[in-house]
């Protein structure tokens, strides 16, 4: 369907991360926005407060008549965590309504725009936030689709007047190959999403041909070690040809220096902790050249980011608690989460929750899990949050805890874990996780606040 077409649209699954921006994109282009969730949050609260109208019933009988009738001018969105048996998905397919996946949608949008689009298995949010943060912050603009919201602008969207799109390019079920990037980046190719997939050789293969899309004249930037040729490499290490180098801590910032044989700029700060930031920080300046942004600007740019909402986001920072939230749910983004937390505090005890998510990436990287997860002083362990998968036979939070090492560490409901954090009143805690953990920030917030 051709963007200008579309008058009417429809989100079964409204409230997820980028269906909302998408919801809010059409929203600000004049359409009639409505959608469907199962459970009410505070993205869809959002929604609805901005004038988009979402039921939490999956049931027919709560559609408007303008979604009752197939329509040319109406588009229903949907997402692949919708399940298969979904009343309001399979009436609209069996009424032959125009049905488009999230990823589609955005191939849609960014069909004749100049596309930024930033893949990997993690890092993308953070670096396409921050990409659309330096064009938005220097004055020069962009229409940007966020997996996460970003603090500077408390939404995971973002409205230009100009022809550039950035977006978050997923992975999941190869989605992102509905993308023709005028620029594309690869910030990681670790193992996920094997449920899907199948084998790690498989998803490398995505990533191939995601890096296959670009636009005849299109510029790769890759990150340095991946097995993706053809692309600028960018990194921390000697031979990347885009470099961070000069990575050092001051008064709680990370500092660096950029260099890439063309621009180089000394000093920039980043409130963002992590080699990992640096290096993401450092592609997205990589990007922002090409579109003849200054060093100046960037420089500004770079020191104003606040990050993104569940990005190692401070909770709580005072004389007695330190208390981190990461949306950390692979191990590799442990790692580097972990890793940061000791470069910034490293004579403090590390006392951590962990939400595992997903039964099958549980039992797929539990031994990746148990090391990275012995690395910390202290684990409260909570149950696996299934999201789109039922049980599995024998792979539990039990399983996990047998193959981890350290001694203080046991399993935990949300209601224990809030219990002991009250009791014990940890100096240094941090919570990760992808599922429902959040709903433990505001808690545990209080809890420490208030000690």
């Amino acid at each position: 369907m051709e963007l200008e077409l579309i008058k009417r649209v429809y989100f079964v699954g409204a409230g997820g991360i980028g269906m909302s921006a998408l919801a809010r994109y059409f929203k600000k282009r004049g359409c009639q926005v409505s959608g469907y969730d199962k459970t009410r949050t505070i993205l869809t609260t959002a929604l609805e407060q901005e004038g988009i109208e979402i039921t939490y019933t999956d049931d027919v009988a709560s559609l408007s008549e303008e979604f009752l009738v197939k329509g040319n001018e109406s588009l229903i969105v949907y997402t692949p965590a919708i399940p298969k048996n979904s009343a309001l998905l399979n009436y609209f397919r069996d009424n032959g309504f125009d049905l488009q996946k999230r990823s589609q949608v955005l191939g849609i949008i960014s069909k004749g725009q100049f596309c930024i689009a930033v893949a990997g298995t993690h890092g993308k949010t953070t670096t396409s936030s921050i990409i659309a943060h330096i064009l938005t912050d220097s004055g020069f603009g962009c229409t940007a689709f966020l997996g996460g919201i970003a603090t500077n602008y408390q939404s995971n969207f973002l409205l230009g007047d100009n022809h550039v799109v950035v977006v978050e390019a997923d992975e999941y079920d190869r989605s992102f190959l509905t993308l023709h990037p005028d620029i594309a980046v690869i910030t990681s190719m670790d193992a996920d999403h094997l449920d899907i997939y199948g084998d790690a050789s498989a998803l490398e293969e995505s990533f191939h041909l995601f890096a296959e899309q670009l636009k005849e004249n299109g510029t790769l930037f890759i990150k340095q070690g991946l097995s993706v040729k053809g692309g600028i490499t960018y990194g921390s290490g000697a031979g990347a040809t885009v470099q961070a180098v000069n990575i050092r801590v001051e008064n709680g910032d990370f500092v660096f220096d950029y260099t890439d044989g063309d621009f180089a700029i000394q000093g920039l700060r980043l409130t963002l902790p992590g080699k990992h930031n640096v290096e993401n920080a450092t592609v997205a300046i990589a990007a922002a050249f090409q579109l003849g942004i200054t060093p100046e600007k960037v420089k500004s740019a770079i020191a104003s980011f606040k990050g993104v909402k569940r990005r190692f986001e401070y909770i709580v920072r005072n004389e007695q608690h330190i208390y981190i939230d990461d949306y950390a749910h692979h191990p590799e983004e442990l790692r580097a989460c972990f890793d940061a937390v000791r470069q910034l505090y490293p004579e403090k005890k590390m006392t951590v929750i962990f939400q595992p998510h997903l039964f099958s990436r549980t039992r797929d990287f539990a031994d990746d899990f148990a090391a990275v997860l012995s690395s910390v002083d202290e684990l409260l362990l909570l149950d696996i949050y299934p999201a789109r998968e039922l049980p599995m036979e024998g792979i539990t939070s039990e399983f996990l805890l047998n193959k981890i090492t350290l001694s203080e560490s046991r399993v935990y409901t949300k209601e224990e874990a809030l219990v002991y954090i009250a009791g014990e009143q940890p100096e240094l805690l941090v919570t990760v996780g992808a599922g429902d953990i959040d709903t433990l920030i505001q808690p545990l917030k209080n809890i420490l606040d208030n000690a």
